[in-house]
């Protein structure tokens, strides 16, 4: 898989993904596992808030949280390019649709930011995209550096 680094402009997370629109969107991930997506494609998660696919973000600080148990310099964050095709919003906790969203025809599931959902304390946009395919990695950025712009301040004892 190739990487294409030319994109259309961003939309705010805020907002509600179109359907059938390409989205730039980010994933965390642990370095091993980006180098498993660029040369194989993403597989769908098991499980999860919102059913089996792949758990991404249009909010980068989202996926920079990713993944929670490994040190910062184990992480990358993907950005990704993503046709959501039909979008099924996500907003409360115990939604009738929110693990077989992708059984009544969607390919994508949002949770819209500081909606109130229990499982999403962060309060940060996430989506759920069913179908591996329809993403394509565009660029990775390693963890570390996300980490040392925001601390420009870091003393090195």
């Amino acid at each position: 898989s190739h990487l294409r680094f030319s994109l259309g402009p961003m939309k705010p997370a805020e907002q509600e993904p179109k359907s059938g629109k390409r989205y730039t969107m980010y994933h965390g991930t642990k370095v091993q596992t980006a180098r498993s997506i660029i040369q194989n494609g993403f597989q769908q998660s098991a499980d999860g808030m919102l059913g089996p696919g792949v758990y991404v973000s249009r909010n980068q600080k989202k996926a920079e949280r990713y993944p929670m148990n490994s040190p910062v310099t184990d992480r990358v964050v993907l950005k990704l390019s993503v046709d959501c095709g039909k979008v099924k919003r996500i907003d409360k906790d115990n939604h009738p649709l929110q693990k077989t969203w992708h059984s009544q025809g969607y390919d994508t599931a949002w949770v819209p930011p500081k909606c109130g959902m229990k499982a999403v304390p962060s309060g940060l946009e996430e989506d759920c995209v069913w179908d591996p395919n329809r993403i394509e990695v565009v660029d990775i950025t390693p963890q570390i550096q996300n980490s040392l712009r925001e601390n420009d301040y870091i003393k090195y004892s």
